[in-house]
C-alpha cells in the first residue's frame, strides 16, 4: 500500500502538533499516576507470591510459679464469670484428627472432617434447636420405612413412581 501524497504543509503540521500534545499528555499523565500504578502493581505481584510460614520451635516447658503467701484479704475480689457455654458438643477427638491430616483439595483434611460431622443428627451434634428449621425435625429419630401394600385388582403398588412422582391410576381400578 502506497502512502498518500496529498500531504501538504498545513496537514504536517496538523500531525505534528497532535502528536507532540499525545506525547505533552502522556508525560502528565505519568508524572501525576505513575507512582501509584506502580504500587499497585507491585502489591498485587507480592500477592501472588506464596506465603512462607516461620517455623516454630517448641517452647521450653515453664517451671510452675512459686506459691504466693497466705495472706487474708480484706476486700473480696470480683465474682468470676462462669465460662459461656457452647452451642455445640464437643467433637469426639478422633473426628478432630481428621482436620489436621492432609489436605482438602485431596479429599482430606477439613473436607473429611465436614462430611463426617455432617453423618451426625443434629440432636448429637448441638444441644438444642439453634434455628427455627431445627425445629420441625428435632428428635423425630430415624425415618420408618413403610410397607407397600398391594391389592388384586389394583395394578400398582403405590401412589408414587419410583422418581417420586404421582402415578395415575388407572380407571378400570377405581372400579371396585
Amino acid at each position: 500500500m502506497s502512502r498518500q501524497l496529498n500531504m501538504d504543509t498545513l496537514r504536517q503540521n496538523f500531525w505534528k502538533e497532535e502528536y507532540l500534545r499525545e506525547k505533552m499528555f502522556r508525560c502528565e499523565w505519568h508524572r501525576k499516576y505513575g507512582s501509584t500504578v506502580k504500587a499497585k502493581q507491585k502489591a498485587k505481584a507480592a500477592a501472588r507470591l506464596p506465603l512462607a510460614l516461620p517455623t516454630l520451635h517448641p517452647k521450653a516447658p515453664l517451671s510452675p510459679p512459686p506459691a504466693p503467701k497466705a495472706v487474708p484479704s480484706k476486700t473480696p475480689g470480683p465474682p468470676l464469670e462462669t465460662p459461656i457455654q457452647s452451642e455445640m458438643y464437643p467433637v469426639l477427638p478422633a473426628t478432630r484428627a481428621l482436620l489436621y491430616e492432609g489436605l482438602s483439595h485431596d479429599f482430606q483434611g477439613r473436607y473429611r472432617y465436614l462430611n463426617t460431622r455432617k453423618l451426625d443428627v443434629p440432636e448429637m451434634r448441638y444441644l438444642f434447636p439453634i434455628t427455627t428449621n431445627f425445629i420441625y425435625g428435632w428428635q423425630l429419630g430415624p425415618p420408618v420405612k413403610q410397607e407397600l401394600v398391594s391389592c388384586k385388582t389394583c395394578r400398582i403398588e403405590s401412589f408414587f413412581r419410583k422418581n417420586g412422582a404421582f402415578a395415575l391410576l388407572d380407571p378400570r381400578d377405581l372400579a371396585l
